[in-house]
């Protein structure tokens, strides 16, 4: 239908697609601009829509088109080229648009609230003051009182109404309701922008290997370019970037800093703070709602030179953007797993690009899909091969498990190394990515083990709480006092990090020992605390999973211990030696960052394995070779496409009759370029009480894959199937299963 105007607007909705409506009443669709948000009717419900294109004609007849209620926007909170980057993402993605513009904003402006930092007045209606309106009842004491305190002023604010009352919001409320008083909103006056002469802080002298990196960042100044920081753990990735941003600082532009965990939040700000004289924006997903909204504003004004977050701070608006940092490029965490499922390292080369300015992704272990892009000349190389400060690179050992006795999971060399280490006054870290007690509670009499009784797993021991806690749902229980089947005591088996830290207890008494995992550090500012007793010196022995491996500085830890290093080796993805590659890496990079030289010892029952060999020998670079190398042969990412189409029910025949018939509408598009794998079961069929299985598209390039999604997922959303199962579409997924 041909209309003067049509507005398509993007609704925080599961719906693959934008929704037309009319203007709203006596507004010229001239005046509106795309990335505006209006109040819209969806359904009985009135909600915030995000204008995403003007359209001459709509596929609806103009009777079923509805009109906007309203425009909250005189400006949009989307510039054209965010805007841009998201409708993309929608597209690449395969996701709803309206919800992945809805993980761009935060949560107050998807309810509406102002884009600008506002300050609001009450005062009496012009009825009130006139004496047109019928008379308060004198009993309504509260209300008479305010009116009076209103009276002898044009307006109050907050501070002034909560001054005379602590409890002035309800009567306040009432006489609003009756007419009698009325809000004023203003804009709060801007903040000047950032001094681009702002003082900056002591800072030490660079590195021929960092001034390198330096100038060519420098160089790429107001034109697209993509650069890979790849330096070994302690080479200084950080204070290029520092040197590069004070760059972008002195020509007033800002520079978008992503990390991968909040938890490397805290220190990176600090070191930012204590060089830069300038307002930071912070933004992650523990901070309140008004705190991200005001981040938000100050990045989107300019006031905020710098803007550091995890992974949705990639859509953070930038007044006049300089340039993008991704910090540790290579973690999985840079990939949302659940419902819009993007990977914010991708997004910001993207971005960059649609930006025309440079992006740097800065890891100690690049992931092999950034080593590709060097490789085809999509991004250049700035290496550090060397430690800051004239720190030696650690040493690292294998221990055999099958030849050495242990104490719980640690062996007998490792335990006098710990011993010698902590004779010599350094700090010992011992890394296990298993948290708990222990992985199961075994009956030896008869072979029962303690199951989920909601997935296909086995439920761990927390012996301090007593109880049984399942890593995949949640599911708690009580730990039995004997086996339910036969009646025998059982016992728990295998090692987690709250076991670890005890056997370290017991073998190093009086020794300060500290254990950092999710159920260790639950406690808000409990991690902060607990990285600040290391730094100071206050513990000698640290225990924990993941979460140490991730960019943290010990400069006092001088041995590093990974108790585990097998539960990566025989992994079902393709992508399983590439994690345990760049874990054991990145947590041997802890060890002797400072004068004293480090030591890693590295528990295996599989020492010849080719893997450990090329780490222990010839590092990550030997490794990530021999790996592209296979990849390349393999036709796999990055030397392909994938997507995967996933579903789950609580039944296990739904999943599998969905992604056969699936397959058919599939099989009959895809022709020669796209390869079907599957259907097939995930390896842990059952999880959370769902059964869940899944289907493979292959490819060797980007376009037949996306070709194939357009014209596919809209037939498999039609099918009957797809009411039956809960499903989802995963564009180069990072886990298959």
């Amino acid at each position: 239908m041909r209309l003067s105007a049509v507005l398509a607007i993007a609704v925080d909705a599961p719906l693959r697609r934008l929704f037309d409506y009319r203007p709203p009443l006596h507004t010229d669709p001239a005046t509106l601009q795309p990335g505006v948000r209006l109040w819209v009717p969806f359904g009985r419900r009135r909600v915030v829509g995000v204008l995403a294109a003007l359209r001459a004609e709509s596929e609806l007849p103009e009777s079923r088109l509805k009109p906007a209620h309203a425009v909250i926007d005189a400006t949009p909170v989307l510039d054209p080229a965010l805007l841009d980057l998201l409708l993309w993402s929608a597209d690449y993605y395969r996701h709803p648009p309206g919800e992945v513009i809805a993980a761009a904003l935060p949560a107050a402006l998807r309810s509406g609230a102002a884009a600008n930092a506002t300050t609001e007045r009450w005062t009496l209606t012009a009825a009130a003051r006139t004496g047109t309106l019928p008379p308060l009842s004198s009993r309504a004491t509260r209300l008479n009182e305010l009116v009076d305190f209103l009276r002898e002023r044009d307006a109050a604010d907050e501070a002034e109404l909560l001054a005379r009352s602590p409890r002035w919001r309800d009567p306040m409320r009432e006489l609003e309701k009756r007419g009698w008083a009325t809000r004023l909103r203003a804009e709060t006056a801007r903040t000047p922008a950032f001094d681009r002469d702002a003082r900056i802080g002591p800072r030490p002298d660079p590195t021929p290997d960092q001034e390198r990196a330096i100038a060519a960042i420098a160089a790429a100044s107001g034109r697209h370019a993509s650069f890979l920081l790849h330096g070994v753990t302690g080479s200084g990735k950080t204070e290029v970037y520092l040197r590069a941003i004070e760059d972008v600082v002195r020509r007033g532009e800002q520079a978008l800093v992503l990390v991968p965990e909040i938890s490397l939040t805290p220190q990176l700000v600090a070191r930012f703070e204590a060089r830069f004289d300038a307002p930071l924006a912070v933004m992650h997903s523990s901070l309140p709602d008004t705190e991200r909204l005001q981040a938000w504003r100050s990045a989107r004004d300019g006031t905020a030179p710098v803007v550091i977050g995890t992974r949705s701070a990639v859509f953070a608006p930038l007044a006049r953007a300089g340039l993008i940092v991704v910090d540790e490029e290579h973690d999985a965490s840079y990939k949302q797993q659940e419902g819009f499922r993007y990977s914010a390292r991708d997004l910001a080369l993207a971005r960059a690009q649609r930006l025309g300015i440079p992006v740097v992704l800065g890891s100690a272990t690049p992931s092999l899909e950034s080593l590709e892009r060097v490789g085809s000349g999509r991004s250049t190389r700035l290496g550090l091969p060397v430690r800051a400060a004239g720190a030696r690179p650690p040493t690292l050992r294998l221990v055999d498990l099958r030849r050495h006795a242990g104490t719980h999971g640690i062996a007998t060399p490792v335990v006098l190394a710990i011993g010698r280490h902590l004779e010599q006054g350094g700090q010992v870290l011992l890394y296990l990515n298993r948290r708990g007690y222990a992985p199961s509670l075994f009956c030896p009499s008869c072979g029962w083990v303690a199951p989920c009784p909601r997935c296909d797993a086995r439920l761990t021991v927390h012996q301090r709480e007593h109880r049984l806690h399942c890593h995949h749902c949640g599911t708690e229980q009580r730990v039995p006092e004997t086996c339910p089947d036969c009646g025998q005591p059982a016992k728990p088996v295998g090692q987690g990090t709250e076991r670890i830290e005890e056997t370290l207890a017991q073998l190093f008494p009086g020794v300060p020992l500290a254990r950092i995992d999710r159920d260790a550090v639950r406690r808000r500012g409990a991690l902060e605390s607990a990285l600040d007793r290391v730094t100071r010196g206050e513990v000698r022995l640290l225990v924990g999973t993941q979460m140490l491996t991730k960019g943290h500085h010990f400069p006092d830890v001088t041995l590093v211990v990974v108790l585990n290093a097998d539960q990566g080796l025989f992994g079902t993805d393709f992508r399983a030696s590439e994690r345990l590659a760049q874990t054991i890496v990145q947590v041997a990079g802890r060890a002797g960052r400072a004068e004293r030289p480090g030591e890693v010892l590295i528990q295996t029952e599989y020492p010849e394995h080719p893997l450990l060999a090329q780490l222990v020998e010839g590092g990550y670079d030997a490794y990530a070779e021999a790996a592209l190398a296979e990849r390349r042969q393999a036709e796999w990412p990055p030397f392909a496409r994938i997507a995967v189409l996933r579903a789950e029910a609580a039944r296990r025949e739904p999943p599998m009759a969905f992604l056969d018939r699936a397959r058919e509408l599939a099989a009959a598009q895809a022709g020669g370029e796209v390869e079907l794998l599957g259907p097939a079961a995930a390896p842990m069929e059952r999880r959370a009480g769902h059964y869940r299985a899944q289907l493979l598209l292959h490819a060797r390039s980007h376009g037949p894959l996306q070709r194939l999604l357009s014209r596919w997922l809209p037939e498999v959303e039609a099918m009957p199937e797809a009411r039956r199962v809960r499903w989802s579409i995963d564009v180069d997924p990072l886990e298959l299963f």
